[in-house]
């Protein structure tokens, strides 16, 4: 009896040693330590983890710090747009316009205003719609909608083509991906917009770069000789409108080659049928079924490079090319993006 006592007034002591140990120790330093020991147990949950489990895992937290100055960010980047788009739009009025009144003729003149113009209000209808738009929400209520999984971190059924945007903390429609400079998805019902946007930014940056190369030399030899010379023969004024040309045809060509090396990515995953995603997505169904059983992997949202462009663009009739593609046009895309028709034959589907 008396060992038996001492035994358990022994066991009681250490365990109450050891809990004093755990409560000296800070909540925030519990927690942490908590989450690493979860951590390190989910890396070997079961035997489907994988080398993509694992690194998700790993750098968990990094992904959701970028996350988190992503999402607080993008109001700072929207601004950002608006505000180089401005400064460009006043050089070019008050700097470029003047110019091209007193040298051009009549008939340059009225292309150049033509042009010019058609070319911003597509600019900013397109940001505009890309930036408001919803990308498209799969329904968060019970349906009877199909499904090809469910998303793990909503625990929702996640339709065909739908993507969990861990910035906007939910699943998107045929998600792309998440765009700091529209504070926005691009999804289903943008993705247009965001496309379009691009291509006429690109090309209105191509246009003052070229516009304006003649008076962008003109201007560095300007300063050239200024800097050379102990005198400068110009005035305020003329120094500064050659800075403003110099500061204009430098950003538009920069980022007229950025954007447009972008614009051609996205033109060559709209011909595919894919999106940013599914191009990750596709490669390695691609090599996972040539070494697995040696079948070739095809896109069953391809359906072909001409009907592709029309589906992405809501093209159904030849008039649409102009009314919906050359001109502002808010129409909604083909579909609702929860279902996707599969066409193993690659047919005409919208005869124009």
């Amino acid at each position: 009896m008396r060992c038996s006592a001492l035994h358990l007034l022994r066991c009681v002591r250490l365990q109450l040693g050891s809990r004093l140990k755990r409560n000296r120790l800070p909540l925030c330093v519990r927690r942490i330590w908590a989450y690493v020991k979860l951590l390190v147990r989910s890396l070997c949950f079961n035997s489907l983890t994988d080398s993509d489990v694992v690194f998700d895992s790993v750098f968990e937290p990094v992904f959701v710090t970028v996350d988190y100055v992503t999402r607080w960010f993008g109001l700072v980047f929207v601004c950002l747009v608006v505000i180089l788009t401005s400064s460009i739009l006043a050089v070019a009025y008050t700097v470029l316009l003047p110019m091209a009144l007193n040298t051009y003729s009549p008939a340059w003149i009225a292309w150049h205003l033509c042009y010019g113009h058609w070319n911003l209000i597509m600019i900013a209808f397109h940001y505009y719609k890309a930036a408001k738009t919803s990308p498209g929400y799969p329904p968060t209520e019970k349906n009877d909608r199909p499904f090809v999984s469910v998303c793990k971190k909503c625990i929702m059924p996640k339709p065909a083509r739908t993507h969990h945007c861990g910035i906007c903390n939910r699943c998107i429609l045929k998600m792309d991906h998440h765009c700091p400079w529209l504070n926005n998805c691009v999804g289903h019902f943008n993705h247009r917009y965001f496309f379009s946007f691009c291509l006429f930014m690109t090309l209105g940056c191509v246009y003052c770069s070229i516009s304006g190369r003649n008076q962008f030399l003109d201007a560095y030899n300007a300063l050239e000789t200024n800097f050379q010379t102990p005198a400068p023969p110009y005035t305020f004024k003329e120094k500064m409108i050659h800075k403003s040309m110099i500061y204009m045809w430098v950003l538009t060509s920069t980022v007229g080659v950025a954007l447009g090396a972008l614009t051609i990515w996205h033109a060559v995953l709209i011909s595919r049928g894919e999106t940013s995603i599914e191009k990750h997505i596709n490669r390695k169904e691609m090599k996972r079924m040539m070494v697995r059983w040696g079948k070739v992997y095809k896109n069953p949202f391809n359906y072909g490079r001409l009907n592709n462009w029309k589906i992405f663009l809501g093209v159904e009739k030849r008039s649409h090319w102009v009314t919906r593609v050359l001109l502002p046009s808010g129409h909604p895309p083909l579909g609702d993006g929860l279902t996707w028709d599969f066409f193993p034959v690659k047919t005409d589907l919208i005869p124009v």
